[in-house]
């Protein structure tokens, strides 16, 4: 007898469904899975064999066939346990095949018939209700995760036993509700208010958060660059669901979701240490997963003591920044996990973190020059604003210091600003300034006559790069955009190219050593 069973496989945070098809015939009794394997997955034929008997069910001494289909896509994972036990009963009679043929079952089973949640759960639920299945049966400990995707019906169990106990009956019982926390439940991040001067970083922030520019922060310890960037996921604008359900199947597949907060509902903020790997930073393994670059999708990757990085795996980040997307190839395949992230880099200017303060600092020029060497020039040129952060005064800290712009204000008008870009971009495939192709700045970022006269005069007297040119028109559009201005003014431009030369002030600049 033939029957089918449906689950689901991922492939980057995007799934696919997969058919467990079992023939049961007369022959050599045994046992065969087949579909193009993982080591994890050819053992599910010992933990569904075991899980069977264990959970009450006698087979008859048959032979039985189990495919993966399609047999031309890799399976990975433990998830297709549950798929290939229902598949198997139903070829034994236990239940209707018809019944089950709008059924999802995702789960790994253990040996004694319990169901383990898996890693992963959000899109392949997400891929059931986008294939047109009534029903999602998952792990009890992965139902809050899974009730996140509307429009089909999630059903929770712990054992074999009791789903064919609901498959024999053709009915689930009312499963209960879950509480799903909002937005302003959720934890919150530090404000704005608590930054002490620093007015021309506070100005830069705000910037390159408007349009979702890269911003690289520059000074000596104790100046505020940690504790700026820590606040600026807070004065981004809040999520639409799609960002959200984005952002957590990346977290589903790596495992990182609550089961208390199953959707990912605040702006990532990832912090990685300089001592990461390669692998961890941009992803990949034997088994792909997603990396820092891709848990920070839509947020904020934060890289503290950018001059203490290995250059090479700073160096990796170049193509995925320009790209928004990281992919990884394998023999098996291909794999593609979203990098659509702000980059904040904040650095020492030397390894003692005072140069060029030679009062206090004691770095040789030999030092300072390799230490910010570092730093690559083609990383640099990814850098959309660079800014200097100064030694701070008693009177920007101490009892008579000036009440501070909360980060409510500065959001309002980070969202103004954003407003402007969706209304402006809406026919397009991007979003943000950032994300202008250079096809399309001639037609989006209109200069005036003065400002046109005065970036050619800074492009002679800078020398830039094209990418650089490109990255400062980016820069004034967003300026302008704050300023609630169609065209680009020279005022706008001298702003945006001030925040391109602070980096020639230590990088191409021998006197200062």
């Amino acid at each position: 007898m033939y029957s089918v069973a449906y689950c689901a496989a991922i492939r980057g945070i995007e799934g696919c469904i997969i058919q467990a098809e079992t023939d049961v015939s007369e022959g050599l009794p045994g046992f065969s899975l087949v579909g193009f394997l993982s080591s994890e997955v050819k053992e599910a034929k010992e933990r569904v064999r075991i899980a069977l008997k264990n959970s009450g069910f006698r087979l008859l001494p048959k032979k039985i066939t189990v495919n993966l289909s399609p047999a031309d896509i890799r399976k990975a994972g433990t998830g297709y346990d549950l798929a290939i036990a229902v598949s198997v009963l139903a070829a034994f009679g236990y239940f209707s095949q018809e019944y089950i043929a709008k059924i999802a079952f995702i789960g790994e089973l253990s040996l004694d018939g319990k169901i383990h949640e898996i890693h992963g759960i959000l899109p392949m639920v997400y891929t059931a209700y986008a294939a047109g299945m009534k029903y999602c049966i998952v792990p009890e400990g992965n139902y809050s995760e899974a009730m996140a995707v509307e429009g089909i019906g999630i059903i929770g169990v712990s054992g074999l036993a009791q789903l064919v106990r609901y498959l024999q009956k053709e009915t689930f019982p009312k499963q209960p509700e879950m509480v799903c926390h909002d937005g302003e439940a959720a934890e919150t991040f530090p404000d704005f208010a608590d930054v002490s001067g620093q007015a021309i970083v506070r100005r830069a922030v705000e910037v390159a958060t408007a349009g979702r520019h890269n911003l690289l922060m520059i000074g000596p310890p104790g100046s505020g660059k940690t504790m700026i960037a820590k606040r600026i996921p807070g004065i981004m604008p809040q999520m639409s669901f799609e960002e959200q359900m984005e952002i957590s199947k990346i977290y589903s597949v790596a495992g990182l979701l609550s089961k208390s907060r199953p959707l990912v509902q605040k702006r990532p903020f990832r912090s990685p240490h300089h001592t990461i790997t390669e692998k961890a930073l941009i992803g990949g393994g034997t088994v792909p997963r997603p990396g820092e670059i891709s848990l920070a999708n839509g947020g904020v990757l934060f890289l503290d003591e950018l001059g203490e990085f290995q250059r090479q795996t700073i160096d990796l980040l170049r193509q995925p920044l320009e790209e928004g997307v990281i992919n990884i190839s394998r023999i098996d395949g291909n794999y593609s996990y979203p990098a659509n992230c702000q980059l904040v880099a904040a650095t020492n200017p030397c390894r003692c973190g005072y140069f060029p303060n030679r009062k206090r600092c004691s770095c040789t020029s030999w030092e300072v020059k390799n230490y910010l060497g570092k730093i690559s020039q083609p990383m640099l040129d990814r850098m959309d604003i660079c800014v200097e952060t100064t030694p701070l005064e008693y009177d920007d800290f101490g009892p008579q210091r000036k009440e501070n712009e909360p980060s409510s204000a500065i959001r309002e008008r980070v969202a103004a600003a954003q407003g402007i870009q969706s209304e402006r971009y809406r026919k397009e495939a991007f979003f943000h300034n950032s994300q202008l192709p250079p096809a399309s700045l001639d037609t989006y970022c209109v200069l005036s006559e003065s400002a046109k006269s005065y970036l050619k005069d800074m492009f002679q007297q800078m020398s830039f790069s094209a990418r650089m040119y490109h990255k400062v028109l980016k820069v004034c559009r967003t300026i302008a955009d704050l300023a609630g201005s169609v065209n680009i003014e020279k005022e706008h431009v001298a702003e945006a190219v001030f925040y391109r030369s602070i980096d020639k002030k230590y990088w191409g600049n021998e006197r200062m050593w």
